[in-house]
């Protein structure tokens, strides 16, 4: 049973990890690698104990955004290979000290890693190409630029040629993808005659995993929002359990009379008389100044009390008038219901981005 939280807590339920990295793998073949995305604090929730977690049940792969979140692991313990997706010139040094692998994306970064180097053998890179999303990417042409640097240079050599889908959860938008993988087949095809080794091909990011497993799974997958319990479809709710629950206590009653105001700026006029309760969750937090004045609600006792007002950047208040609480009561954001995601929608956002603004003030605890 779980123990009664006490201040705003956010709970980290490595069981429900687990049974995610299972379902995903799954869809795959045994032979398949798969990668762990777990960049942006494993998606606000704590990077360097899902890792560890995640690395007993033997992942092939981490990959992070940055160099610093890198280093992070590798000072945490994680000793799998750590693939950096956005590394900048700058932090080449630091990036090679701690044996991480960088994606090479464009002429500029990769004349720049040529260059930090200089002085190894066979380091593993990862190039990326870009293949209809435009975000970062070598293109097409670009290959007969590398040619010569992959072909005569020893410092380096290619550990994973790979893409990212722009709309593999929109089989709307099937048509689309269909031609991404297209383009990194002619892509890949066209690299591999110029080299005397394979490097590992891979595409497929979370729905790419759920919907595209059967004509593009290559030689690895990556997973991040699958991995914390969101499959973006409706269809996979039931498979996926949401790794973390966001859960306050509510810091002070109010009774409020007609026309009295609550918050900033009398963010909400009282019509009738009602009850408020203020938490100690704002959007320094991660709820931000779009939810409040209806938008979201929480959770207490099993019912949905509003926001109400404006968040301010420590607290919000919600409207409790017909439930029966008192200070100290627990309150849920999101958990299993709501999830991240139903709660994010509230506000007309999305998962990825209430998860990751969950700030590192909040105290996270691990949930075995």
């Amino acid at each position: 049973m779980m123990t009664k939280i006490q201040e705003t807590t956010l709970e980290i339920n490595l069981p429900a990890l687990q049974n995610n990295l299972s379902f995903l793998k799954s869809k795959i073949k045994p032979s398949t690698k798969f990668m762990a995305v777990v960049k942006a604090y494993a998606y606000g929730s704590d990077a360097e104990q899902l890792a560890l977690f995640l690395e007993k049940l033997q992942v092939d792969y981490f990959a992070v955004a940055y160099t610093d979140e890198g280093i992070a692991l590798r000072k945490a313990g994680v000793t799998k290979p750590i693939l950096v997706l956005h590394p900048l010139p700058i932090h080449f040094p630091e990036l090679i000290a701690y044996k991480l692998e960088p994606s090479l994306y464009n002429k500029y970064v990769f004349d720049a890693f040529l260059i930090a180097s200089e002085k190894e053998k066979e380091y593993p890179v990862h190039l990326k190409f870009n293949t209809g999303l435009n975000r970062l990417g070598f293109s097409a042409e670009d290959i007969s630029t590398l040619e010569n640097h992959l072909i005569n240079n020893e410092n380096i050599k290619v550990a994973s040629v790979f893409s990212h889908l722009g709309a593999s959860e929109d089989l709307t938008e099937k048509a689309f993808t269909l031609q991404q993988i297209t383009s990194f087949k002619e892509i890949t095809n066209r690299l591999l005659s110029l080299l005397n080794y394979k490097p590992l091909l891979h595409i497929l990011n979370t729905s790419g995993i759920l919907n595209y497993a059967d004509i593009a799974q290559f030689d690895m997958v990556r997973s991040g929002i699958g991995l914390y319990g969101f499959g973006n479809d409706a269809r996979f709710k039931e498979d996926f359990k949401p790794v973390v629950a966001l859960k306050s206590v509510i810091s002070q009653i109010h009774s409020i009379t007609p026309n009295q105001s609550i918050g900033y700026n009398k963010g909400h006029i009282a019509k009738t008389t009602m009850k408020t309760a203020t938490i100690p969750l704002g959007h320094a937090d991660g709820i931000g100044r779009h939810y409040g004045k209806g938008k979201g609600f929480l959770t207490v006792h099993g019912k949905k009390c509003p926001i109400i007002g404006n968040v301010c950047m420590d607290m919000l208040m919600i409207d409790v008038t017909n439930v029966a609480c008192k200070e100290g009561d627990e309150v849920v954001v999101f958990g299993e219901n709501p999830t991240a995601s139903e709660f994010a929608a509230t506000a007309g956002t999305i998962s990825y981005e209430i998860l990751t603004a969950i700030s590192q003030r909040i105290r996270r605890k691990i949930v075995y």
